[in-house]
């Protein structure tokens, strides 16, 4: 009888198995849009699928004139989009320019794959609503300025298309606009980032130092030539709109683990989330010395940085057709007739190197969103980055990172073995007062209590020194989770992306092994129905890892096999020490 249930049970197990792996063929991968267009001018007869969408109406695209005054509230007629798009592209962003108003509304990341199967579609950032609307907006306003609310300023190029050519290593777009006897040119600055070693994307996963991070920069500025009769003042603006769409980033099985929102620098916080919901409830408006705006996703994030000089009215709010906005207004600009004048900002579009983001601007780095651990998360990933710079494989850096920390925590995790050995050891013990008192708990109580008063146990020493762990564990689990160098980081063999799930479910297989072998050191607990459910909890846990990312369950294989290895060691010791205190 047992060995027919257990060739049902092994039977089961084979059959949920395949089970698992079909559906997540079927799935489990993320779709790919049906089509990656690229824009052309449009066709007449047909609707133009390249022109921004998100530009209907002028006057939800402008903020207030300066910080000051506020919004204008006179509804605006609807604008029409320009007819074709202005192509950028360098060795790391391939974007799109639209002339009405300038803004920034495709860019797609061409070292990021959108999938690792796929290397030939890039990861979109910058959408001007094929699968959503996330474009950045910039701007002069004022009373003699080119952005009005009945409209935006339609913008020229003497080209349609730029490259960033071989041997270039900056490239300049102008967009040139003269109007009522000024002329203005909005500047678009890109840089090289792609060093002569980098030929492939293995190169760059190995190589931290193999792209240069101000590549993903993108300085905007603009010249204003004042050749009418009076002084003109405006004041630049800049902004971040997306709709309420989920993250396409995200690897998790829910999407929802990571941040999906604006963030902002203030005064008194050097990161202010303000989340899709905080703009619902209120919009945001405070002025800053400096300071930065930005949206965050998994592993990417887009900040627009002012100058640090200049006092800046920064601001979120929600356009008519229910897209978030995340921006600033800088100070008014005035440029005397028959002068010139110049004001910029800094895109910045791409990973979340906090490294790079921090010389940025103060608090930008705190895009890499840790959690409330921030402070232990930060320097196990400057530990594991230094790892990986020996190593140069980030799945062999996980394990040495697990071996480090186990160490240090040694000391603690020893402490909280020999507890449980102890505990194990008059398990025997307990049964019998179990079976002496019955159902009479308080006698039980006592005798426990007299027990372990006798045998020197504390029933809680085998928790504590592992709460105190915990936080440390944590943050090495968002760390993990938030740096998006793991993002499509190889391991070995089927393990080619650590940052999604294991395509065969074999680590969260082994995790539950491993967590099952680490139960039976465990001494049982004396109440039936929580042996039960301990007893459940590896199948459980099982469950719950196998849409866990492959790095995350690495680290908690190699953690419970050094467990399993400490812990047998500690409990064969002090059940070899009481034998011979007995003999």
């Amino acid at each position: 009888m047992d060995i027919q249930r257990s060739i049902l049970i092994v039977a089961l197990a084979i059959v949920s198995y395949m089970m698992v792996l079909q559906w997540n063929q079927d799935y489990g991968q993320t779709a790919l849009p049906t089509e990656i267009a690229t824009p052309t001018s449009s066709v007449p007869g047909l609707p133009d699928t390249t022109a921004t969408t998100s530009t209907a109406a002028g006057s939800d695209d402008i903020p207030s004139a300066a910080p000051a005054v506020e919004p204008n509230s006179v509804s605006a007629a609807p604008v029409a989009a320009s007819d074709e798009l202005i192509r950028v592209k360098t060795d790391v962003l391939d974007l799109a320019i639209d002339p009405r108003g300038g803004d920034v509304v495709q860019l797609r990341l061409t070292q990021y794959p959108r999938r690792q199967d796929r290397p030939d579609v890039p990861f979109q950032l910058f959408d001007n609503g094929g699968e959503r609307t996330y474009m950045a907006q910039s701007g002069l306003i004022g009373s003699n300025a080119p952005d009005k609310s009945s409209g935006r300023a339609l913008w020229s190029s003497e080209q349609k298309s730029y490259e960033l050519a071989d041997g270039q290593d900056q490239l300049d777009v102008d967009l040139t606009l003269n109007e009522e006897g000024v002329s203005y040119i909005k500047r678009f600055t890109f840089k090289r980032g792609l060093n002569a070693e980098c030929s492939d994307k293995e190169q760059m996963l190995k190589k931290p130092g193999c792209v240069d991070p101000s590549s993903y920069q993108v300085s905007v500025s603009y010249l204003i030539n004042n050749q009418s009769g009076e002084t003109w003042s405006g004041n630049m603006f800049a902004q971040l709109k997306r709709d309420g769409s989920d993250d396409p980033s995200s690897t998790t099985a829910t999407g929802t683990a990571t941040y999906l929102g604006g963030a902002l620098w203030t005064s008194e916080e050097p990161y202010k989330k303000v989340s899709m919901k905080d703009i619902d409830k209120q919009p945001f408006k405070e002025t800053v010395q400096g300071g930065w705006v930005a949206w965050l996703q998994h592993y990417f994030v887009t900040a627009w940085i002012p100058s640090k000089d200049s006092a800046n009215q920064v601001q979120t709010r929600k356009d008519s057709q229910g897209n978030y906005i995340v921006g600033f207004t800088g100070p008014t600009i005035q440029v005397a007739a028959g002068t010139q004048g110049e004001t910029s900002a800094i895109l910045y579009a791409g990973p979340k190197l906090q490294g790079y983001l921090k010389t940025l601007s103060p608090g930008l780095e705190l895009t890499v969103d840790y959690g409330i651990l921030w402070f232990l998360a930060q320097p196990i990933f400057w530990l594991l980055e230094h790892i990986h710079s020996i190593l140069g494989n980030w799945g062999w850096s996980i394990i040495v990172l697990t071996l480090i920390i186990k160490l240090i925590f040694f000391p603690l995790s020893a402490a909280s073995y020999k507890s449980m050995a102890r505990m194990r050891a008059v398990a025997p013990k307990l049964a019998a007062l179990k079976e002496q008192f019955g159902d009479d708990r308080q006698k039980m109580s006592q005798g426990m209590m007299e027990l372990y008063k006798k045998e020197k146990i504390n029933p809680l020493g085998g928790c504590l020194p592992i709460l105190v762990q915990m936080p440390v564990f944590l943050a090495l689990y968002w760390t993990l989770l938030e740096s998006v160098e793991m993002r499509q980081a190889p391991w070995l063999l089927w393990i080619t992306d650590l940052s999604i799930k294991d395509p065969f479910f074999i680590l969260p297989i082994i995790m539950g092994v491993t967590m099952f072998i680490q139960q039976q050191l465990n001494p049982t607990p004396p109440d039936p129905m929580q042996a039960k459910v301990l007893k459940m909890m590896p199948i459980i846990f099982t469950f719950f890892f196998l849409w866990f990312p492959a790095g995350l369950v690495l680290y908690w294989v190699v953690n419970n096999v050094l467990s399993i290895a400490q812990q047998w060691y500690i409990t064969r010791k002090v059940e070899a020490a009481a034998k011979a205190a007995n003999a």
